[in-house]
């Protein structure tokens, strides 16, 4: 029997079946149906968001750490369960799936370690008999949209520290991936969460997203998705003059120069380009390659993609899902017609295969003698797409690699302690990985990018405390 999940507002789970989720490795199982939520149901959520605010800001911080403990803890005891169900709902390997429900029980973990240590300031102030306090409050009600490709960590990285800092939250999740979010609010729900604190409302961008976007009761949206409607979260945002946060595409580079180990190389190309089906905005799309390597290294490169195994992703020998739906395979597969259009050499791979089950199943794909101008070098594409950009030096490789609409991730392949430093500081990103693959990042330190990746605050880490809070200054005259 397929399982009805519910919204969440204001403490009730509420509505109809609206939506039905499809395992990408085989399309004839129904994961669940899921409640799908109108523009009235929004604005439930959003004023029972506003009606909690003001109790929850002001609760103690071992009540907002309770909760989040509990929760980290839940998660963490049904990693296995809770990641083959990722896996099962988004496409990524069980192992892949499994490591993201530890990652954000982490999270979890350690925002409920903050909330005992928020610290303000207190000073002299310059007139003889004040005090002057900095202390930091709550924004309010905070909007949080996120992507299915991260079904559990990104919600994770967004609700933990809103709640942490005293914020109540509308949650509307990707609509091909609602059963981790249903999973996720359900633990919080049943830690303690007072109602209305957090409200999961499920359903199409277009009617919730916009619901949440047109009303002046949203204090903050923290976004994760396309650039497109990135920018149109920003522009309904100054129209509220509300704080947001924007984390959307990339186009990164992974540099290799003719120093590095090919070994590591290797290794950090085929897991930034290729694991979780390219489908990760700090994937490594571009190979940028100086002459001296270039050849050994397409050489080894098509021999690891040779071995892959790609399949369901809950074989356990499965090293490459599927693609997440059809929508993404057709725009994987449109982008792999551009790159030989535009000239570039498919050299590898490209082609849909057939598995044991009905699946969106794609044999990674590389392109050699691309360019840098070439759309697939300037375009994210989001999937198991990569293409080699032949250079001449280190110069020219750091050139190319900051030529680029976008600055979220980069990366250096080098023996070199010259060329890495110089790069690390240099690489126009706004994290750099030295022989490590571009995707793969620690929790408690800042997640974000430059350019047209990033826009606002940093997520994750104690830096997350710029975004979910605002500052005040309090002055005291002791008469």
């Amino acid at each position: 029997m397929t399982v009805l999940r519910k919204n969440l507002i204001d403490g009730e789970w509420l509505g109809e079946a609206g939506s039905r989720n499809i395992n990408p490795s085989n399309t004839n199982d129904v994961v669940g149906e899921y409640a799908s939520a109108g523009p009235e149901e929004a604005k439930q959520a959003i004023a029972a968001a506003k009606a909690a605010f003001p109790a929850w800001s002001r609760s103690g911080p071992l009540a907002r750490h309770a909760v989040l403990k509990k929760t980290s803890d839940e998660i963490m005891a049904r990693k296995d369960e809770i990641g083959r169900s990722l896996a099962r709902e988004e496409g990524k390997t069980l192992a892949e799936g499994v490591g993201e429900t530890i990652r954000a029980a982490q999270i979890f973990d350690f925002f409920a370690g903050e909330t005992l240590r928020l610290s303000g300031e207190m000073v002299p102030s310059v007139r003889p008999g004040v005090g002057v306090e900095m202390t930091r409050e709550g924004v309010g009600v905070v909007g949080i949209i996120t992507p299915w490709n991260f079904p559990i960590a990104i919600p994770a990285w967004k609700i933990a520290p809103a709640l942490a800092y005293g914020n109540t939250i509308v949650f509307k999740p990707a609509e091909l991936v609602p059963e981790s979010a249903w999973t996720i609010v359900d633990i919080l729900h049943r830690a303690g969460l007072p109602k209305g604190v957090l409200n999961l409302v499920m359903g199409k961008g277009s009617v919730v997203g916009q619901a949440m976007l047109d009303s002046p009761d949203v204090n903050a949206i923290s976004f994760t998705g396309s650039v497109g409607t990135g920018k149109r979260v920003a522009a309904a945002s100054i129209e509220h003059m509300r704080k947001f946060q924007l984390e959307m595409g990339g186009k990164n580079p992974l540099v290799v120069l003719d120093d590095a180990d090919l070994a590591v190389a290797v290794d950090c190309a085929i897991n930034g380009a290729y694991f979780s089906t390219g489908q990760r905005c700090t994937a490594s799309s571009r190979l940028i390659v100086t002459e001296g390597i270039h050849d050994r290294f397409v050489d080894a490169v098509k021999e690891r993609l040779d071995k892959l195994v790609i399949g369901d992703a809950l074989d356990a020998k499965t090293q490459i899902g599927p693609v997440v739906d059809q929508t993404q395979l057709k725009q994987d597969e449109d982008y792999i017609a551009i790159g030989r259009q535009e000239g570039a050499e498919l050299a590898f791979g490209g082609e849909r295969l057939e598995r044991g089950t009905p699946g969106f199943y794609l044999r990674p794909a590389l392109f050699l003698g691309s360019t840098n101008e070439m759309r697939i070098s300037r375009e994210e594409i989001f999937g198991p797409v990569a293409n080699v950009i032949r250079v001449k030096d280190y110069d020219e490789a750091l050139s190319v690699a900051n030529d680029t609409p976008f600055g979220l991730t980069s990366g250096i392949c080098t023996t070199s302690l010259k060329h890495a430093t110089h790069f690390k500081r240099n690489s126009e990103a706004g994290m750099v990985m030295v022989n490590l693959p571009t995707a793969g990042v620690d929790f408690h330190v800042p997640f974000g990018g430059r350019k047209g990746s990033s826009y606002g605050p940093r997520e994750q880490g104690s830096y997350a405390m710029e975004f979910y809070t605002t500052v005040k200054t309090a002055y005291t005259f002791a008469g």
